[in-house]
Parts: structure tokens; C-alpha cells; sequence
């Protein structure tokens, strides 16, 4: 199983994951077909199905375009809202696509209908790979854009943070270096923060991804899973697990806001070629 990341729009993160035996891939967050097709062509694959976290429009805009261009694709998600979708799937269903197995684990808070997909392959000496959508971020998580700090709660310590230690994490979008310089504000003497924080920082100006990361590292530095630590409970003013949780969550919503980002729908528009007749020499 090869897990290719792929960098879109201005943070988001699609992948391809292709069974190396047959050269059959699976797409998980297919936002901009055109950078996906390239990738299909190099890797020369056959793309079978989507796997979309949630329906929000930088993970599952090219759903459509994508199931234009090959009749029969297989688009599979927990909400309603996910264009082009033909299989909605619940939590703990599996799929299977060739060697390839998948365990859906429902996670809702970001939206009401967000699904995270865990992938292994049996008998195979790699790790598991599980890929978060926009609940659980390289020391981070998830706004609660649909849902509650219980729910978020229930995500990270009973459904994802039960998964082997091992499992590598793949994220919806690369905000590494800002969530663990919030990291550092909550726990200023956590050395394990330092030392992530300083290797994301030369990752970020090679322009190089800092996915993924692994479950077992994430609980020494993501706060938000370290919400039972005494330095955490006393950055918060909370001991209660939850409360210490939704303190967190509003502290990072308002802490050094990144500078106002360009128009979604331009940067879309650069990444599909749409600029392109315009920029060409003449």
C-alpha cells in the first residue's frame, strides 16, 4: 500500500493510495481533479473509488467532475451533502479494494456527517495509515464547526485514540507549524513540542509536507489529546476532561489568526488551469 500526499489549493491535503500489486488506487478528498489525473498518469493507475472525510468543499469538490470521467467510480461517505456519492457507509463498516481493507469511524463535531478512514493491509509488515479529514491534525484538531466538545471528545480518545500507536496519521490540511506553536503556549516546557516545532518549521520553509505523523507521537505533543496532563488542565483553568477540551478549542480559535487567505474560489480556480490562456506568453 503507497500513500501519495498531495499538496492543493493553499493547505489542503488529497491522497492517492495505490495497491501496488494490481496498480489499482483508491482517492481519499478528491478536491481538484485535474491535479489528481496528473498523479493518476504518472503513477499509471486505475482509479476505483473515493473515500470522502466530509462534505465541505476543499475535500470533496472534484467528486463530480471525477465521477463524469470514469463511469462506474465507487464514492463513498457518511453525509448526504458529498456530491456524486453512491455508497454511504457507517461507522465501523469495512470495505475492501483488492488487498487493501478500510474501517470507517465516524467522527462528528467538524460536521455532523465526517468520517475518518483506517486502512492496513493484512500480512503486511507497514503500519496502518488513518486518514483524518479535518478531525485530527498533526498536533491539532478539528474546528467544531457541526458538533460539541463531547463529540470531539468521544473522537480523539475513544475512536481514534484507541488505534494502534503505530498508525500513521494523514490530515486533511498542513496547519502543523501554527498548531504547534499554540502547542508551545499551552505547554511551554514540553521539549517534545520544541523539538516538532523546530523540525515542522525547516519541513515548512523547504515546502516540504509534515505528514504523516504517527498516533503515538501526537499524544506527546497535541494538546488536544493531552487533555488529562496537568500542565494542559492548568493552561485551561479546567480539570474536567471535556471543559479542559472546549477551553482549548476556543483558546486556538482565536490565537494569532493566520492572515486573511485568498478567495477560496480563485485559488480553486488556479489549481484547475482556469488562469492559464491568460498567463501564457503570448
Amino acid at each position: 500500500m503507497k500513500v501519495k500526499v498531495i499538496s492543493v489549493l493553499e493547505d489542503n491535503y488529497m491522497y492517492l493510495v495505490i495497491e501496488e500489486s494490481t496498480r489499482h488506487a483508491v482517492a481519499v478528498d478528491a478536491a481538484v481533479p485535474k491535479r489528481l489525473l496528473e498523479i493518476i498518469r504518472k503513477e499509471d493507475v486505475v482509479l476505483r473509488a473515493i473515500l470522502t472525510t466530509h462534505h465541505h468543499w476543499d475535500h470533496a469538490r472534484g467528486n463530480e467532475e471525477l465521477a463524469q470521467l470514469f463511469p462506474g467510480l465507487q464514492v463513498f461517505g457518511a453525509d448526504e451533502r458529498i456530491g456524486a456519492l453512491t455508497h454511504k457507509v457507517t461507522h465501523g463498516q469495512e470495505l475492501t479494494f483488492g488487498a487493501i481493507r478500510v474501517r470507517c469511524l465516524f467522527t462528528p463535531c467538524h460536521t455532523s456527517g465526517h468520517m475518518c478512514y483506517f486502512m492496513w493491509e493484512d500480512d503486511s509488515p507497514d503500519a496502518p495509515a488513518l486518514f483524518s479529514g479535518d478531525t485530527l491534525f498533526v498536533g491539532g484538531c478539528g474546528q467544531f464547526f457541526e458538533g460539541t466538545a463531547e463529540q470531539m471528545h468521544t473522537n480523539l480518545t475513544q475512536t481514534l485514540g484507541t488505534l494502534p500507536k503505530d498508525t500513521k496519521i494523514f490530515c486533511g490540511h498542513e496547519c502543523t507549524v501554527r498548531n504547534l506553536k499554540f502547542a508551545l503556549r499551552v505547554e511551554p516546557d514540553n521539549e517534545t513540542v520544541k523539538e516538532k516545532l523546530a523540525w515542522a518549521k525547516r519541513r515548512d520553509d523547504d515546502d516540504l509536507p509534515t505528514v504523516p505523523s504517527t498516533l503515538q507521537e501526537e499524544f506527546l505533543y497535541n494538546p488536544f489529546l493531552r487533555v488529562t496532563e496537568e500542565p494542559v488542565q492548568r493552561f485551561t483553568g479546567r480539570t474536567e476532561p471535556v471543559e479542559v477540551l472546549r477551553v482549548l478549542r476556543s483558546e486556538r480559535d482565536n490565537f494569532k489568526k493566520p492572515k486573511e487567505r485568498p478567495n477560496p474560489q480563485a485559488v480553486l480556480a488556479f489549481d484547475w488551469g482556469l488562469f492559464d490562456p491568460f498567463l501564457e506568453k503570448k
